[in-house]
């Protein structure tokens, strides 16, 4: 039977989604192909080799970490989304109260704006290379790029706004098209590299030399790496975001789509897109320093020198991709803020938020921190849901307080998302642990506090 077509009017963003508007698997390979295969991973690979990651390290890290991510999102966020087959918000909204969660959407749909900001950098790094228009990463955090880097950067975001804001369909579909030819490009990128770098016997030792000498010293074990490849997509898969993606499965096999996006994009695309400028430090060490004599990683300009048109074009479809499904989610979660707003221009006003931050580029060259920040940031309130839907009968409490109520703001998941989550930032921000090593944590930490406080709320009232 032909799945039925969903128009932006037909997201079911308040209501369980229906029978007849259920996808089948191949919806979500191409999606997670597509979001995981990104323009961002043109940032990530490069940081790893000059954050000083030993490609030993880098091999067997991402292979762990991105096994340990696959097996969350199947067993922890798959069985939720198909026995509630309600979006995030709408679920967080019935255990926790309208009143209560609007905070958290809040801050949710900004740090997804600023992630799909970074991606709207990548993409427009790209567009910028056949036209002359120059990438430098400024000192400042909320430095701009110069202006003609601004205004490509205004213009990619509102073409990938427009799509995303057409609802699922068509963020599935663009995927779907795009993925099992950016997967190729990225592969043939590396092949190329690799070449580059074999034929000068130049070594990935020399590179991460060559970056510590100009950039500065730094360290990045086996443990980062596997704890970073786990969990840099905290919020998607511990946080539950992807409940409002898997919403639409019609069977559990679904579940597993995101190995393609993990195994192809989070590992072949990280190791492809660090070769790509160590080989660029191998053939022309000049053009990897900005002005201020550092080495960056200009996205669009290494897939140009590694093959041309096709890597110009693959970076720019990689950053729309993921993009995409990003501003999606972040338009929900705006839509959560006003619940009789429509998802469209909710959509929309994510897409401009993501695009004003998409023109500050030291903001995508600091993806290794700000994932693992936002990681722990949004992804305790996962336990709140998990908590909800596993525990709350087996201690004899009501699951979906606030609805069974009709209370709009339940205080006990509040302070078990928010007291977790100030003691790691706390500690990520004065102490100065790395972000991702907290996620979990701050998730246990939520959930427990949710189950006691729940205890003493639910008895008391």
């Amino acid at each position: 039977m032909p799945e039925k077509e969903i128009t932006p009017a037909e997201e079911f963003e308040r209501q369980r989604v229906p029978d007849s508007a259920l996808k089948g698997p191949g919806k979500f390979w191409g999606m997670y192909a597509g979001e995981h295969t990104a323009g961002t991973e043109f940032m990530i690979g490069p940081l790893f080799l000059a954050a000083g990651a030993s490609i030993q390290d880098l091999l067997l890290g991402l292979l762990l970490g991105n096994l340990l991510a696959v097996l969350t999102w199947r067993f922890l966020v798959t069985p939720i989304a198909m026995r509630k087959r309600l979006t995030l918000y709408y679920q967080l909204e019935r255990i926790a109260g309208g009143g209560a969660v609007k905070l958290y959407n809040f801050v949710n749909g900004v740090l997804f704006c600023f992630l799909a900001g970074a991606m709207i950098t990548v993409s427009a790094t790209a567009v910028g290379v056949p036209f002359g228009v120059g990438f430098d990463v400024p000192e400042p955090v909320f430095g701009l790029g110069g202006a003609g880097f601004t205004v490509t950067v205004l213009i990619v975001g509102s073409i990938i706004a427009v799509i995303a804001a057409r609802g699922y369909e068509s963020v599935a579909r663009v995927a779907n098209i795009a993925a099992p030819w950016m997967i190729v490009v990225f592969a043939a990128c590396g092949l190329v590299a690799y070449t580059q770098m074999r034929s000068g016997n130049f070594t990935w030792d020399d590179a991460i030399a060559f970056i510590q000498e100009k950039n500065g010293a730094q360290q990045f074990g086996f443990w980062q790496i596997v704890v970073f490849a786990w969990l840099c997509n905290g919020a998607m898969h511990f946080g539950m975001a992807d409940l409002s993606i898997f919403r639409f499965a019609r069977d559990k096999s679904s579940g597993w789509a995101p190995a393609i996006g993990m195994f192809l994009g989070h590992y072949v695309a990280w190791i492809c897109a660090a070769l790509l400028l160590a080989a660029m430090i191998r053939v022309d060490p000049a053009a990897t320093l900005n002005s201020e004599d550092k080495v960056i990683a200009n996205p669009g300009m290494l897939a140009w020198q590694a093959i041309g048109w096709a890597g110009i074009v693959c970076v720019i479809i990689a950053g729309w991709t993921t993009a995409n499904p990003t501003i999606y989610r972040a338009g929900l979660a705006f839509q959560g803020l006003f619940p009789r707003s429509k998802r469209v221009a909710m959509t929309l006003l994510a897409g401009l938020v993501a695009t004003v931050a998409g023109a500050f580029p030291n903001l995508s060259g600091k993806l290794l921190d700000f994932v693992g920040t936002y990681g722990t940031v949004l992804g305790p309130m996962g336990a709140v849901i998990f908590v909800d839907f596993w525990l709350m009968k087996r201690f004899g409490l009501r699951e979906e307080y606030a609805r069974a109520t009709k209370s709009s703001f339940h205080m006990a998941v509040l302070l078990a998302w928010l007291l977790p989550v100030a003691v790691g930032l706390y500690l990520i921000f004065a102490v100065g642990i790395f972000a991702a090593y907290l996620v979990v944590p701050c998730w246990i930490a939520c959930g427990v506090l949710y189950l006691g406080l729940s205890k003493l709320t639910q008895k008391a009232a």
